[in-house]
């Protein structure tokens, strides 16, 4: 029975480029931004304002932890963590959401208090404010956009930026409603708006980082698409016994055991062993570790 560990990889994975530069931007122009808000809202006891401001608080925490979780991605690994501290990035990524989460309840508690007390304020100074947030959720938000889709916390980034956007956008319009009409409960209903927007956009990203917590097949893997994948390369009879999940929010790893025809030889292994994991590497695979049987020798694993 052969055994075999790939540590190499042609990095099919999206290389993530000027990442550390639009964490350090974003966070700098957003904390800004958060200082603006806090100041105008609490001196025209606008709750739109100040709950967005909240809102994006927690967005500068968010993009600061994930700064963080990429600087440990190149700790190297030690005796006591053999793959260094690449999950930090899944569990920032699923405490990025919590937060949020938690912003949610702050906001709707606080615009149900202020919808039966509705107070009278600024509809222009809103606005000006908010148009402020669209310039600066929109830049930030550009910077992460190439890389979207190749990580989860730059993906949980791009996305609460964006609706940041969107949010500061409905702020802008209710602040200009505001000041026509004088309807300053609308200030109550933009809160709630913001507070709906915030989960919609929250709730798959928790999902996803809850589900690689647990060691849970990543969301753009099939495990049927990998056997089947296996089962196409020539000389190979079985793949069972699979074992898939995260390392960090942009590498995953596979364990499995591959069944060879009885009369394959060690070299007919090595190669297929080869070809399957280039195969693998373009289904967003990285680490990968095969057990080899023949066809005629029983698993001793129970569950194969």
């Amino acid at each position: 029975m052969g055994h075999d560990h790939s540590h190499h990889h042609h990095d099919h994975s999206a290389a993530l480029t000027n990442v550390n530069a639009a964490f350090i931007i974003g966070i700098i122009l957003n904390f800004l931004f958060v200082l603006i808000e806090v100041i105008v809202g609490f001196s025209i006891h606008s709750l739109s304002l100040l709950s967005d401001a909240g809102h994006n608080l927690a967005d500068v925490g968010a993009l600061a932890l994930s700064l963080l979780a990429f600087k440990l991605l190149k700790v190297k690994s030690t005796e006591q963590y053999t793959y260094g501290y690449r999950k930090t990035s899944i569990i920032v990524s699923l405490f990025n959401a919590m937060l949020l989460l938690v912003s949610i309840g702050a906001i709707v508690y606080e615009a149900i208090l202020r919808f039966m007390h509705p107070q009278p304020m600024p509809g222009t100074i809103i606005a000006i404010v908010a148009g402020i947030g669209i310039a600066i959720n929109s830049v930030t938000a550009l910077l992460f956009f190439r890389n979207k889709d190749s990580d989860l916390n730059i993906k949980g980034a791009y996305l609460h930026l964006m609706s940041d956007a969107v949010v500061s956008l409905g702020i802008v319009i209710g602040g200009i409603i505001i000041y026509y009409t004088h309807w300053y409960i609308l200030d109550s209903i933009i809160s709630i708006t913001i507070a709906v927007v915030i989960l919609l956009s929250t709730w798959r990203l928790m999902k996803e980082s809850l589900r690689l917590s647990l060691d849970g097949i990543p969301e753009n893997i099939k495990l049927q698409d990998i056997k089947d994948t296996a089962l196409k390369v020539n000389g190979v009879k079985d793949l069972h016994h699979i074992h898939i999940w995260a390392i960090s929010t942009t590498e995953n790893a596979l364990t499995a055991h591959l069944v060879l025809a009885e009369n394959a030889t060690m070299e007919d292994e090595r190669k297929i062993k080869h070809v399957l994991k280039h195969q693998l590497e373009h289904k967003n695979i990285h680490h990968i570790t095969l057990e080899t049987e023949r066809e005629n020798q029983p698993c001793e694993a129970e569950d194969c």
